[in-house]
């Protein structure tokens, strides 16, 4: 079994923003490997996130963000348990890159369960109307539909997305981090994304 040394603990540390503790329980569980210890705690912070999510979130902040000269502009919403963790340098930082991923993506909801009816009613039925017109055979449209529904969900459903600055994260790790390191629930409530020209 690989030492953990208080190197490696500072180092993950550093990159997770965990406690110390918890850096080195993750260390010991990974074998002394720094990206299994982050991933480790990545799905441990998960779990704590949903353990979390009953808890009642009356603070937070409304996070506004400008761009283009004024020609288009972002509001997002995002509530917390405490107004100690809405003051946190952290939790800010979060509202702010959100805003500014909602105007670089505009998604069209926050989750696939808050998507319109009548919007995933009208995708599944030009998926659908595709499917037929390439002559697939009855028995696998319906595969295709919910493939390209789960496509369209990653496209358009903000914690779905892929992270603008980070590919490989989606907006659901990201939050999943931040209430994993703040150690209390955080959910992102609304958003509202204003262009000058759009109706």
């Amino acid at each position: 079994m690989t030492a953990i040394s208080a190197i490696m603990v500072k180092q993950l540390r550093e990159k997770t923003g965990v406690g110390i503790m918890d850096c080195k329980e993750a260390l010991l569980q990974s074998n002394g490997d720094i990206d299994n210890a982050v991933d480790f705690l990545r799905k441990k912070g998960l779990a704590t996130a949903q353990k979390r999510a009953g808890r009642a979130m009356s603070e937070g902040l409304i996070q506004p963000y400008i761009h283009m000269g004024g020609k288009l502009g972002v509001l997002v919403e995002i509530n917390c348990e405490t107004d100690f963790v809405a003051k946190n340098d952290d939790f800010k930082e979060f509202a702010k890159n959100i805003a500014m991923h909602i105007a670089a993506t505009n998604p069209v909801g926050i989750a696939s369960n808050d998507m319109p009816e009548e919007v995933i009613n009208k995708e599944k039925e030009i998926y659908r109307a595709q499917a037929i017109e390439l002559g697939k055979p009855e028995n696998v449209i319906d595969k295709i539909v919910e493939g390209k529904l789960n496509k369209f969900y990653k496209d358009n459903c903000l914690l779905n997305q892929a992270y603008v600055r980070n590919p490989d994260v989606n907006i659901s790790d990201l939050l999943n981090d931040l209430i994993a390191k703040m150690g209390e629930n955080i959910t992102i409530k609304r958003f509202v994304r204003f262009q000058i020209g759009d109706s």
